[in-house]
């Protein structure tokens, strides 16, 4: 990743393609599991923090924000795939209707959950891709710059959306702590 970018690149897209791809082949032939969504979530958050290190070398000026971006993907990730499977749900993604309004709209709606995973991934990737190359010229800016301008407010509200999945899991956690200490008394 700090030397080649286009190998890096070409295993970021293939993982990226894959990880779109698994999930519906595991659906179709009826082969989801838990450790399947859990070993998604994991390989997801793995490959988003190692972008952010090799961001934070080509960019130390960012570093924190860099830092604070893999806090918040894999601190909001991993309570709200741990509430779910306390809950006894089979999937993150599923979501009670009756829930917080935009994790419904954001789970519920493939062309919206794509967008902005697709947008987020953008974002990371084309500033990755400004550490080495300005890609093709338009109206006077790179490619790539132009990308990650176009893809910031997507992962800035992708950003936003992790925060309400901690909110959310903190609720549903707390929920299940005062039904497990009823149970008790």
């Amino acid at each position: 990743m700090p030397t080649n970018y286009k190998v890096a690149c070409s295993c970021y897209v293939i993982s990226a393609l894959l990880d779109a791809f698994d999930g519906h082949a595991a659906r179709a032939f009826n082969q989801s599991t838990k450790f399947g969504a859990i070993l998604d979530q994991l390989t997801d958050r793995c490959g988003t923090m190692s972008l952010c290190i090799a961001l934070s070398n080509f960019y130390p000026k960012y570093m924190f924000l860099f830092q604070l971006s893999c806090i918040i993907d894999i601190a909001c990730h991993w309570i709200y795939l741990h509430s779910s499977i306390l809950q006894g749900k089979t999937s993150h993604k599923f979501v009670d209707m009756s829930g917080n309004p935009i994790m419904k709209w954001y789970y519920t709606s493939k062309p919206v959950l794509f967008f902005m995973c697709a947008g987020n991934e953008l974002f990371f990737a084309s500033l990755y891709l400004c550490h080495f190359i300005t890609g093709p010229m338009i109206a006077g800016h790179g490619l790539f710059k132009l990308l990650c301008w176009f893809s910031s407010p997507i992962m800035l509200v992708k950003t936003l959306i992790s925060l309400i999945h901690c909110y959310v899991a903190s609720i549903n956690l707390s929920i299940i702590d005062m039904n497990e200490r009823q149970v008790k008394q």
